[in-house]
């Protein structure tokens, strides 16, 4: 290995390490905090988080920690290598680092966070501007916000229907959602950083990937028999789906040039 791919390497398991960390403390407490074992909520000593001890319970570090760890580091070198285009490998770098983070929060809590959504304005206005300038940025967040707004307010509708459904099976009607205003906030940071006209098929990507995950559940729902009582009460986060596509768009360019030649 090239002594040149320790910088990247280090600055990659560094960025495992945040997301981790914010991952785990952020949806508890929506502060900087001590972290804790998954299983048992032990407190973790600095020492223990940091070197991934398990915690004093026995119980070991989730399969996700490893996960981030490795994907992280893996970024990190693909973006030295290739660095996206007008936004170097810093930028580049803090910019996966706030999709990460989303990514796992929203995968495991179904939450877009407040203070990850501030910080992600803020980056992707920087982050667009400099790749699309002002006006494309402005409108691509623009367009964006118009098009969740739509897709949020029938998320409404589907959620009343959803409840007339469940009282019909006897069951009380919880508060999931289709889509949440966190999901518009995201779109909408999504616009920034992918500009206009791209936000519409990274939307459009995105939905059509979350629908076909979807479509695997609901196939394994009609398998399992489970289809009439279960149908309706799941429910998936269509966050990750959104970052998946717009992080293909900036880092991996060559596969959206197949999709849409010139």
């Amino acid at each position: 290995m090239s002594i040149y791919l320790i910088i990247p390497v280090f600055a990659g398991w560094l960025t495992g390490l945040i997301i981790n960390y914010l991952a785990d403390v952020l949806p508890k407490t929506r502060t900087f905090s001590q972290p804790t074992c998954h299983q048992c909520d032990q407190g973790l000593s600095t020492s223990d988080y940091l070197l991934f001890h398990r915690c004093k319970n026995g119980h070991y570090r989730s399969l996700r920690t490893w996960a981030v760890q490795l994907l992280a580091i893996a970024a990190s070198i693909y973006i030295w290598i290739v660095p996206p285009a007008r936004l170097g490998y810093a930028l580049g770098l803090i910019l996966t680092m706030y999709f990460g983070l989303v990514f796992v929060i929203d995968l495991e809590h179904r939450l877009i966070l407040h203070p990850t959504s501030l910080f992600g304005s803020i980056l992707a206005l920087l982050v667009g501007v400099i790749k699309h300038g002002f006006l494309p940025t402005i409108i691509g967040g623009l367009g964006g916000l118009a098009i969740m707004l739509t897709f949020y307010f029938l998320g409404v509708l589907f959620a009343r229907f959803r409840a007339r459904r469940m009282r019909a099976l006897g069951q009380e009607p919880d508060d999931e959602e289709a889509l949440g205003a966190g999901d518009v906030i995201l779109v909408t940071i999504l616009g920034f950083v992918l500009g206009w006209p791209l936000i519409w098929f990274g939307l459009l990507s995105g939905i059509l990937l979350g629908g076909a995950v979807s479509l695997f559940i609901v196939l394994w729902l009609v398998l399992s028999r489970k289809y009439k009582e279960n149908a309706l009460m799941f429910f998936i986060p269509y966050g990750p789906y959104f970052i998946t596509t717009a992080y293909l768009i900036i880092f991996f360019p060559a596969w959206l040039a197949k999709l849409i030649p010139n």
